[in-house]
């Protein structure tokens, strides 16, 4: 058998949207329209943002990556047992740090292409190589582009066996709304038996949330990162938001359990957006909102994922139940016979 070296067992694919799918420029134009104005979330991570972003789980008071990470170390090696399939697909993939683990078991029992979906090419390539080099035999094929092309890209040139992962909290930085269509399309995407692994950030007091998700004293990393949205819209569109104009803050929402990420106008702003053909006006004292953060009990996170055509297998949660990993199989896979019963861990 030939030997390929880490840079043959990598590639990196630029994804198109479908044509029935609404155009980027569309869906920020609409979202910088809605009351309050917010932006998606994909907007944020060009390079600058993903850089900002690893910093950001880097700082003392950010739990989220450090609880995931722990839960990994401990449980990859089982769930990478129940996935019982080749290839793996990964949402939002990052600098994959922590997929690592996951795949570094999944190699252990059997041949694994790692197919990461992210809108950050360097980092697609970056992260990629990094894999390559450090895990033999691992085949890389990265998805440059949203989510639902990745997905779509799948479904038309890779069909077969597949597991879908979505870590870092990710699935919780949409609305409802917004949920239910990615829902849909990795059901779509995964035939019966195919496997969704999910984490989940589980509600919490608003001191502890407020003081995860703004930056300690000494630190910059969230109020650059949440900047950094009003360079993308001065870049992409022809704006001239002033970022001293803006204050970057978060805030809990008790009432939808969820942290809000935003940039409060100092001053009245009327800003002309060019390229989207609007006019963003943003009185002072309100806000741009530039990230959602769902806070779930793990009753709603499987309620809202059973609803589409999946069944949990499995849950990993930390001993304080604040952070959890939620493993499901699309419905029509049974085993002996029976369904599988899902199983409840904690790590001490």
């Amino acid at each position: 058998m030939t030997s390929h070296g880490p840079e043959d067992r990598l590639r990196v694919i630029p994804v198109a949207d479908r044509g029935d799918t609404v155009p980027r420029d569309v869906v920020v134009r609409d979202h910088l329209q809605d009351t309050p104005p917010r932006l998606p979330p994909w907007l944020g991570y060009d390079a600058v943002g993903s850089r900002l972003f690893e910093q950001i789980t880097e700082l003392p008071t950010y739990h989220l990556t450090r609880v995931e990470r722990a839960l990994l170390e401990r449980h990859a090696p089982e769930i990478a047992g129940l996935l019982d399939c080749e290839r793996i697909a990964e949402l939002g993939s990052g600098s994959a740090k922590k997929t690592r683990l996951l795949l570094e078991s999944h190699l252990r029992l059997r041949g694994t292409g790692y197919l990461p979906i992210d809108v950050d090419r360097d980092m697609l390539r970056s992260s990629g190589a990094a894999l390559c080099a450090e895990l033999d035999g691992l085949e890389v094929t990265g998805l440059w582009g949203r989510y639902e092309a990745g997905l779509d890209w799948l479904r038309t040139h890779a069909p077969g066996p597949l597991a879908v992962v979505f870590l870092g909290s990710g699935f919780g930085n949409a609305t409802r709304r917004e949920r239910d269509g990615l829902l849909g399309e990795i059901a779509r995407t995964l035939g019966p038996g195919g496997s969704f692994l999910v984490s989940a950030d589980l509600d919490k007091s608003r001191e502890e949330l407020e003081t995860c998700y703004n930056d300690p004293a000494g630190h910059s990393a969230f109020a650059d990162f949440r900047l950094n949205h009003l360079t993308r819209l001065n870049d992409l569109y022809g704006a001239d938001f002033v970022l001293a104009d803006f204050v970057p803050e978060a805030h809990y929402n008790a009432a939808t359990s969820t942290v809000e990420g935003v940039l409060r106008a100092r001053s009245d702003q009327e800003v002309p957006v060019p390229g989207l053909g609007i006019t963003l006006r943003v009185p002072r004292g309100r806000f741009l909102n530039v990230g959602y953060s769902v806070k779930f009990d793990d009753r709603r996170l499987v309620g809202e994922v059973e609803a589409h055509g999946f069944g949990l297998r499995a849950r990993w949660l930390d001993d304080d139940a604040r952070y959890g990993l939620f493993l499901f199989r699309r419905r029509g896979d049974r085993v002996n016979g029976a369904t599988r019963r899902a199983v409840t861990h904690r790590t001490r």
